[in-house]
């Protein structure tokens, strides 16, 4: 008899714990399905929204006026961006690059020769460089109904105030210290920044809001990104930012540049490609699961999604002998 009581106070346990388990677990799915969904809604703001969008501020008199995009009217309706670009010393841009100036000009003349950038990962982070480059040739290019900005030479002109500090490729540099340093060179580039900034009649005129800073490395621009966040960064993520410091209200997040190879003569269209979604990567960085991000895929835009979707995840880890799937 003891042992059949034993045996069944054993099973009704069991049974007990199980029930409790899957109680327990069904809420938490229960409850990451209502946050996410009150998330979706919250912070998704559709297209349409955006269109004919006045950025103003009252404090700088800056005026913004983003036209509509609507395909072939695009053409005649954009207004090109104006853009003032500070003539920072070369040791804050190319000069990380080893290029040497020649004369007083602080810019390689580019019709002759482009400094070359490094590769491998550092690329994904280099569109301070392509930015400024870009800038650069707009002086060369003439009217052009494909540019969306140009470089003027009087602040009181631009739209915006670019600061062409190459943060990023200065970390991957120069963020460790060297023998007989007391300070990184990136630390002491980024001082060196805030002082010059804080000198600029720009700078002082509208408190920064209307400067735009490309720190597209989490860990670039460490230091001075406390004094200087009153300007737009131009970044990968928030992930490493407080949001008094970066935010989605006046910070712009621009994606890495391609390291991998694009099709060639792809004459396919939206309608003729059967996976909408292609995912493949390290996709639980920042605690990201592909559970959660398939979820937000489907609630940021149903009207996409059609019934031959597919959704395609390949998860690739990083090891050091390489990548594996």
């Amino acid at each position: 008899m003891a042992d059949r009581s034993y045996t069944s106070w054993g099973i009704h346990c069991r049974n007990s714990l199980f029930c409790l388990f899957s109680v327990t677990s069904l809420l938490f799915i229960l409850s990451w399905f209502f946050v996410l969904r009150s998330a979706g809604r919250s912070r998704l703001v559709s297209l349409p929204s955006l269109r004919n969008q006045v950025v103003s501020n009252s404090n700088v008199g800056c005026r913004i006026q983003y036209p509509d995009a609507g395909g072939a009217e695009w053409g005649a309706k954009k207004k090109v961006l104006k853009v003032f670009m500070y003539d920072l010393p070369s040791e804050f841009h190319f000069g990380l690059l080893d290029w040497k100036p020649e004369g007083s000009s602080v810019w390689p003349d580019i019709r002759k020769k482009v400094p070359s950038y490094p590769g491998g990962l550092k690329l994904q982070h280099s569109i301070e460089y392509w930015l400024t480059l870009d800038l650069l040739f707009s002086a060369y290019s003439g009217p052009s109904s494909s540019r969306i900005a140009i470089r003027v030479h009087n602040s009181s002109e631009a739209d915006v105030i670019f600061i062409p500090f190459f943060s990023s490729l200065c970390f991957n540099r120069f963020a460790r210290l060297r023998k007989q340093e007391t300070q990184s060179h990136d630390k002491v580039l980024q001082d060196k920044l805030v002082k010059y900034l804080e000198a600029q009649d720009e700078w002082v005129r509208s408190g920064g809001v209307d400067h735009v800073i490309p720190a597209h490395h989490p860990n670039s621009l460490l230091y001075a990104r406390n004094q200087l966040w009153p300007a737009m960064f131009i970044l990968s993520d928030f992930g490493r930012y407080p949001p008094n410091i970066a935010n989605v209200e006046k910070d712009i997040i621009a994606p890495y540049r391609h390291v991998v190879k694009s099709y060639v003569n792809d004459t396919s269209t939206f309608d003729s490609r059967p996976i909408l979604l292609y995912l493949q990567g390290a996709i639980y960085r920042k605690d990201v699961s592909p559970l959660i991000l398939s979820y937000l895929c489907f609630v940021a835009s149903p009207p996409l999604f059609k019934p031959c979707f597919c959704f395609f995840l390949v998860f690739i880890s990083f090891q050091v002998e390489g990548v594996r799937l």
